[in-house]
């Protein structure tokens, strides 16, 4: 009796356009078939279990896909899911698996199991200019599995348009800046290889280059209608006041005396700031 199982990173093209992807050993057996049946499982927000049966059909773009899924509310781009087919049996069983506890990425709540590399890569920026230079980094440095990402500094002028003249610099520089302080990026020494792509940390034998680097904020969440969870977790806050807080910083970088200052003068009860983290005092975020 066959069994076919694969998990895949949902993207948010597969959330607005209501696709799943399928896997390729059961193509054959299910593309002919006018409809086709699905058992979708997931705990809502990662707790109440639910069952949805549903008929569909089978489309391609590019890839095969199940069409007419009916993706729920509490799903980010990046949630995992698993999908299952038995030959034996006349229908496709697809399911996401609920984290222990809820987590809050960069201010947005998961409440599932999750690919990090997805969850950067699916950023939306602003049309700001910070946001112009986070989706840069995001979106076209390169992705570690953790979520984190390199660019090249020097690139940035190319990707976000910005930098372009006197004002222009100054405008790039500025945003580059207002991420530095609020904690989102972090500028390291890197290396690029001869088609130009990133490492960090440098690799011997390539040419080095400033860089920028991404860590995503990764912290404990609320559940919804918990008192303690602001907005509910479903996007990022508008503008509005950051208390202080640790964030990771890249490989091999510690903290300066500056943060170990500031941390130990924020108190709060955590203890000493940890090797590889940094602390970012409390700010004004736009978004």
């Amino acid at each position: 009796m066959k069994t076919v199982t694969r998990r895949f990173a949902l993207w948010r093209a597969d959330l607005d356009g209501a696709v799943c992807a399928l896997p390729e050993e059961c193509v054959p057996a299910l593309r002919k078939r006018d409809r086709v049946t699905v058992a979708f499982d997931h705990r809502v927000h990662g707790i109440t279990p639910t069952r949805q049966v549903f008929e569909t059909a089978l489309r391609q773009d590019v890839e095969w896909q199940l069409g007419d899924v009916p993706w729920p509310a509490d799903l980010q781009p990046g949630v995992l899911v698993t999908v299952s087919w038995q030959a034996a049996k006349d229908e496709i069983l697809v399911r996401t698996v609920a984290l222990d506890e809820p987590l809050r990425v960069d201010g947005v709540n998961y409440y599932h199991e999750y690919d990090p590399k997805v969850v950067t890569r699916e950023f939306v920026a602003g049309t700001s200019n910070r946001g112009q230079v986070l989706h840069a980094v995001r979106r076209q440095g390169r992705v570690f599995a953790d979520g984190s990402a390199v660019l090249a500094e020097a690139g940035l002028a190319a990707q976000t348009g910005l930098g372009r003249g006197a004002r222009g610099s100054f405008l790039l520089r500025n945003a580059v800046d207002q991420l530095i302080r609020e904690g989102y990026l972090t500028r390291v020494t890197g290396s690029l290889d001869p088609s130009g792509y990133p490492a960090y940390p440098a690799v011997e034998g390539q040419k080095t280059a400033e860089m920028l680097f991404y860590a995503p904020l990764v912290e404990p969440a609320a559940y919804p209608d918990d008192p303690d969870d602001p907005d509910g977790g479903g996007t990022a806050r508008p503008e509005h006041w950051v208390n202080g807080f640790v964030r990771r910083l890249p490989p091999g970088a510690q903290a300066s005396e500056k943060q170990l200052k500031l941390h130990d003068e924020a108190d709060d009860g955590d203890g000493p700031l940890a090797p590889g983290y940094t602390y970012v005092k409390r700010h004004h975020r736009n978004g």
